[in-house]
């Protein structure tokens, strides 16, 4: 969809981990936006500010502070990209987590009474809806990078084994009931049998856990989009240090939806693959 703000608003950013924030920022750059990012405070690369207009550090629960940056920027559309691991969140005691992240009236009002629920879909759609109440429209987070979002068909040259696609065969519809609940977008999965699924803690440690549990290997790694998955936000994404993640803990081969998962450093991910033998697989929703 054609951005509605005019040509001379920035865009703004709230980047998090990884890649595609740099992604989005480049994309928006070659398509004639400025950019104002608000780097999420041990989380965001420093590198980004290299591809900022404006750049200002802030801290992950102080959502009243990023608004206040994008209105002083004068920006009317924002993309969040980049993982926050909202398991740190829960890592203590809650007075010791005020203290280390110190929010803002704005974030406790989200997180207190705007929020029914702490699932990741429930608490960033209460982020959306407090930005646009405050002028800011969250738009689609592949808009700038749509080269970036996986094909259907076996992206590695490496062939996926029969074991591999009757893997991905038994745990699609499963890992989308699991995405549908809210819970998490991947499980591991050996002849028939789900070794582990996703929660809080991130696909990475999702991989590690399974490389644990399957310590022979051959296992699959089955990532999908929720059943109605918004762009805006919490996109599936695979990299470079998923593929290493997947090669410590032996396992076989990678099967994502097609369309809605982005792959961000597309040649060296699938060279990766390749040289670990790893089969990368782009999956239809249906």
């Amino acid at each position: 969809m054609p951005s509605m703000s005019p040509p001379d608003a920035p865009l703004g950013l709230i980047a998090g981990e990884g890649e595609l924030p740099k992604l989005v920022a480049r994309g928006a750059r070659a398509a004639g936006r400025s950019v104002a990012v608000v780097a999420l405070r041990g989380c965001a690369d420093p590198a980004l500010r290299e591809l900022a207009d404006i750049f200002r550090w802030r801290g992950i629960v102080q959502l009243g502070r990023w608004i206040r940056v994008f209105k002083r920027a004068g920006c009317r559309e924002v993309v969040m990209a980049g993982r926050v691991r909202k398991a740190r969140m829960f890592a203590g005691p809650r007075w010791l987590q005020w203290l280390q992240y110190l929010p803002d009236l704005t974030s406790i009002r989200v997180w207190y009474f705007h929020a029914r629920d702490k699932r990741n879909d429930t608490l960033l759609g209460a982020v959306a809806d407090e930005l646009q109440r405050r002028g800011l429209t969250l738009v689609d987070s592949t808009q700038y990078c749509p080269e970036a979002l996986v094909e259907a068909g076996v992206l590695t040259p490496v062939e996926p084994s029969r074991t591999v696609r009757d893997a991905a065969d038994f745990a699609w519809p499963l890992a989308r009931q699991i995405a549908a609940l809210d819970i998490g977008q991947a499980v591991a999965v050996k002849e028939r049998e789900i070794i582990a699924v996703e929660a809080i803690e991130g696909t990475d440690k999702l991989i590690e856990r399974a490389g644990e549990l399957c310590p022979a290997g051959g296992w699959t790694l089955v990532k999908v989009a929720k059943p109605n998955q918004d762009m805006r936000f919490d996109v599936p994404t695979i990299g470079p240090q998923t593929i290493e993640s997947l090669h410590r803990a032996r396992a076989a081969g990678l099967v994502v939806e097609a369309g809605k998962t982005i792959l961000v450093e597309r040649d060296r991910t699938l060279e990766l693959a390749r040289k670990y033998r790893i089969a990368v697989i782009g999956r239809g929703a249906e």
